[in-house]
């Protein structure tokens, strides 16, 4: 790597794959799972890993983060016009 690349940054392989154009990922930028997309934004090629959906409300919750109760800030309804002042 010289000096201008920044250490995010590698060069990579295109090979051919059938009739498909490929590319091999180095290691340290892997994706997980099995999927990705492709998007072009100008003459850039975006990939990022597909999410795998839950199969059910049990399998959502498990991938769920927690979050503890000082995590979320405390709201309060101070700046709001009492229900009676607001015109409909």
């Amino acid at each position: 790597m010289n000096k201008h690349t920044p250490s995010n940054t590698r060069t990579a392989s295109l090979f051919r794959n059938g009739r498909n154009q490929a590319v091999r990922i180095p290691v340290e930028f892997e994706l997980p799972g099995d999927e990705v997309t492709i998007r072009r934004v100008g003459d850039e090629l975006v990939i990022s890993p597909v999410v795998a959906k839950a199969r059910s409300f049990a399998e959502l919750r498990a991938r769920m983060q927690t979050f503890s109760a000082d995590e979320f800030p405390d709201i309060t309804d101070d700046d709001l016009l009492p229900l009676d002042d607001i015109a409909l």
